[in-house]
């Protein structure tokens, strides 16, 4: 199965991105290549199983249909009815991520298609590069020129916010070379200047159930290995020993390429119980001194080399 990606960062806040991508019949608005769209059987845009009916400006026809619109998590999902590309199967994603440290958006586009014998790779590279890429760099451009407001009474999380601390950035440097550094469980000691004296008790850093022991400031701790995925390059841990008046603590950070400009978006997640008196101080200094520090301190470090 072929897999078709591109992302970028969108100078603008992820409600206003949303605003501007949202409607499954906007495409003559931002994608340059087509011409005109409308969608069927009279339907509005936001009905899941509605289908868009396009040209390019080639004269090209294609049909979509919507499968999923999330407003919660800023993303929808569509299928080919009438392809554009001689493929199979094909299923595609748009998906919006703020990134908090800058009031900026992450925005990905990605489809899994089967291709036939004779032309692997061929419309992984023309839908990676000439359908998604190119929309993006057009919104962006949009986006630059016409500095669109966020709606009136926008609301970042729809309800509840997907964890307790939700934090992400922009790390200039490439997705692999970041997650070469991060992935060691017990590297962190050497790059996050709060930390110190940080090993693996007894096991390497890549066992799953393997626990590091260190200290941050004056604080002991140790925190279990919970997950490690070199797919999504990611980890999530828990804390088994710390002084600090919390429980069930379970963090982690998961990496996704930035394709416009060979950079990486990282979000770093965090839950935890505590007394809401309590959280007015833990939840925005792990977000500050633990998690943005450490994908700032990253960024330093590999700027460095």
């Amino acid at each position: 199965m072929a897999r078709a990606y591109a992302s970028i960062i969108l100078k603008a806040p992820v409600e206003t991105v949303w605003s501007q991508v949202r409607d499954f019949n906007s495409l003559p608005n931002w994608a340059p290549a087509i011409a005109r769209s409308k969608i069927e059987d009279g339907l509005e845009s936001d009905v899941v199983g509605c289908v868009r009916s396009f040209h390019t400006k080639d004269g090209e026809h294609v049909r979509e249909r919507l499968l999923t619109l999330d407003d919660a998590n800023y993303t929808y999902t569509y299928n080919f009815e009438k392809p554009a590309f001689p493929v199979k199967n094909y299923i595609a994603t748009l998906r919006l991520y703020p990134v908090t440290e800058a009031d900026q958006t992450f925005a990905e586009w990605e489809a899994t298609f089967d291709e036939a014998p004779g032309d692997e790779g061929k419309y992984e590279r023309i839908i990676s590069r000439e359908v998604f890429a190119a929309n993006w760099a057009n919104l962006a451009k949009i986006i630059a020129a016409k500095k669109p407001k966020k709606p009136d009474g926008a609301v970042r999380w729809k309800g509840f916010a997907p964890n307790k601390v939700w934090t992400s950035r922009v790390i200039r440097a490439p997705v692999e070379k970041v997650w070469r550094v991060m992935r060691d469980f017990a590297g962190m000691g050497a790059w996050h200047e709060d930390i110190s004296k940080m090993h693996m008790l007894g096991v390497r850093s890549d066992k799953v159930s393997g626990v590091r022991d260190f200290f941050f400031g004056d604080g002991h701790l140790n925190e279990e290995l919970l997950h490690l995925c070199d797919r999504t390059r990611s980890f999530s841990y828990r804390i088994t020993k710390c002084e600090i008046p919390w429980i069930n603590y379970v963090s982690g950070p998961r990496l996704w390429p930035v394709t416009a400009n060979n950079t990486t978006f990282g979000v770093w997640t965090g839950d935890w119980d505590a007394s809401p008196q309590d959280d007015l101080v833990l939840i925005p200094r792990t977000e500050q001194n633990v998690y943005q520090k450490a994908f700032a301190t990253v960024e330093r470090k590999l700027r460095r080399k």
